[in-house]
Formats: structure tokens, C-alpha cells, sequence
């Protein structure tokens, strides 16, 4: 969209060059990235833009899309723990980190992700490699060919949990022929009812209530951690 101030048109900007710009106030500075946005999406280039705290960064989320409604903007969330914490960072949080990193890694798919806003702190802490994230995603439909104990080992490699009742992401659970999945990155859980070896239904279910609610054709499964857990 044109920028109508022009005092927010903004120069021509290079690698290794830094462009100095007073924060405007209100939501001025989301008029002026979204010019930085739009330019930079026309020339097939994605964005990260890093924001002083958690705050503006959200604050941006709920703002660029009204000046850019193209640009597919996610947020990069914080673990919200702090260095010496002895407890680890929600598994909401993990699975909302990993969903967006995936999203990410799908640059030319409609499931992708244009621009990325990330927080300074949350910026400071190291990622896995995306091969990571590549290697231990996988996906499966209704009618294909699944062995459960495969699978079993599949979601122990992967860092999900084995428990009696699926109710956080991470999770899953068996019982007979039903499988109980909750997938990092997603937001509800999955039952996949296997008829031998085979999927004969997939459907999402209520984790307060366990009722099964409506069929889905497929089901992706994120790695159950940010980290590789393996031997190596």
C-alpha cells in the first residue's frame, strides 16, 4: 500500500548497512513496516523483525495484517521462563515454537510463513538445525498402511510421552486398535482408530471429555521437544 507520510518513506536497504529511524508513535511504525514488507515480499525476500519485548511483538501481530493483509505474519513466542528457572517452559508454548519453526521451513507452500516477529530475549537462545525439524516430522492418512509398534517407536524417538490419557500436546496413548495423538503444533488432538495394520479413521477428540468430535483425512506429527533427545 502507498505510505501518504514522507517522513515513513524509507530508503533502499543493504546488507551490512544499518538505517537509524526514531520509533514513531502509535501505530505508525506498523504503517512504516508494512511498506518495508510489502517491498521486500514483491522481490521474493522474507522478513524477521525483532522487537524490544514480548509485548510490541504481539502488539505488531495484531497490527501488520491491517496494513499488509498479504504478508503471512507468525510470532516466534517465548519460552517465558527465566535463566535459572528449575522448571521447563510450558508445553503449549514448545508446541506453538515448533509449529511456527515449521511454518517457516514451507517457504513456497500456502502453509508458510512471510514474515516472522520475534522478541529480542527470545532471539538470544540457540535453535536446533532445521534438519531437526525435517527429520522427525511425519505424516500419515486415513487407508494407509501403519504398524503400531513402528509407531510407538516413532513418537518415543520423537520425544512425545506414553501415557494413559491424552490431554497435552506431546502425548499419545494406546489402547487396543486406538491410538491417541496430540501433535505438537497442533490444536487438538487426534484418535486414529486402525483396522489390522491399516488407518480406517482419523478424527479429532475432546481432551476434557476424551468424545471423539469430527474425521480429519491426515494427521502431522512435530517432533515432541525443540532438541533431539537421541543417543548421539
Amino acid at each position: 500500500m502507498p505510505v501518504p507520510f514522507k517522513f515513513m518513506q524509507l530508503p533502499d536497504l543493504a546488507v551490512s548497512k544499518r538505517f537509524n529511524l526514531s520509533k514513531p508513535p502509535g501505530s505508525s511504525d506498523a504503517v512504516l513496516l508494512s511498506a518495508l514488507i510489502d517491498r521486500e515480499l514483491a522481490h521474493g525476500r522474507r522478513l524477521a523483525i525483532f522487537t524490544a519485548d514480548a509485548f510490541d511483538a504481539q502488539r505488531l501481530l495484531d497490527e501488520l495484517p491491517f496494513f499488509s493483509p498479504d504478508a503471512r505474519c507468525v510470532l516466534f513466542p517465548d519460552w517465558e521462563t527465566l535463566p535459572y528457572d528449575s522448571f521447563s517452559p510450558h508445553q503449549d508454548l514448545i508446541s506453538e515454537r515448533l509449529a511456527t519453526l515449521w511454518r517457516i521451513s514451507q517457504r513456497d507452500k500456502d502453509s508458510g510463513a512471510d514474515l516472522v516477529i520475534v522478541p529480542a530475549t527470545t532471539a538470544l537462545y540457540r535453535l536446533a538445525p532445521p534438519s531437526f525439524l525435517a527429520g522427525y516430522t511425519f505424516e500419515f492418512k486415513v487407508k494407509q498402511k501403519l504398524d503400531e509398534a513402528q509407531l510407538k517407536a516413532q513418537l518415543t524417538l520423537a520425544g512425545y510421552s506414553h501415557v494413559s490419557q491424552v490431554v497435552s500436546p506431546g502425548e499419545y496413548a494406546v489402547r487396543g486398535g486406538l491410538i491417541d495423538l496430540f501433535p505438537m503444533g497442533s490444536l487438538v488432538p487426534y484418535r486414529v482408530d486402525l483396522f489390522d495394520n491399516e488407518i480406517d479413521s482419523i478424527r479429532t477428540f475432546d481432551p476434557d471429555s476424551q468424545r471423539s468430535l469430527y474425521p480429519v483425512p491426515e494427521v502431522r506429527l512435530l517432533p515432541g521437544r525443540e532438541f533431539p533427545m537421541d543417543d548421539a
